[in-house]
């Protein structure tokens, strides 16, 4: 089992990002189970970044978004492409990020605890395989670290799918 203690918390959010990477690794290396390797990267991610309020994947099944593992609270089931920021992230295939879900036209509030989102696309060889989702209580949580680290793990994720 892998825990952060408190003795080695990262100071820098890169360096928080390099560790959750590792852990990631050596969580997914050498297992073949993709839904086994997203619900320990979603916990993973939940239990280890800092101020969210839900972590965990939505997989592009028939044309849709199809809630996958994750932490937190129960989430919407099924999202179109295109709807949402989950939707908006997957039909442009680019991560986005929302300082304010109040702000974003057509926001699905399947938690309205949640304040800020930052959702990365999951694409190989041009192919959508979904989306990696994560959920802040708090405004503005996300910056370019967090895009970059995000992203970075998505890679790793998508490895392993």
């Amino acid at each position: 089992m892998i825990t952060l203690s408190t003795e080695s918390q990262p100071e820098t959010k890169p360096e928080l990002y390099s560790l959750l990477l590792a852990q990631a690794r050596s969580l997914v290396e050498g297992e073949p189970d993709a839904i086994a390797n997203l619900a320990n990267v979603a916990a993973l991610v939940y239990h280890t970044l800092p101020d969210l309020n839900w972590s965990g994947f939505y997989l592009h099944k028939d044309g849709e978004l199809v809630l996958g593992p994750f932490q937190g609270k129960p989430a919407c089931i099924r999202i179109a492409i295109g709807r949402g920021v989950c939707g908006t992230a997957a039909a442009q295939r680019a991560t986005i990020v929302v300082p304010n879900v109040d702000e974003f036209e057509g926001h699905i509030a399947c938690d309205g605890d949640s304040r800020s989102e930052i959702v990365v696309p999951l694409v190989r060889d041009g192919v959508l395989l979904g989306v990696l989702d994560v959920d802040s209580p708090s405004l503005d949580r996300f910056d370019n670290d967090d895009r970059e680290g995000l992203e970075r793990l998505a890679a790793l994720v998508i490895e392993h799918l």
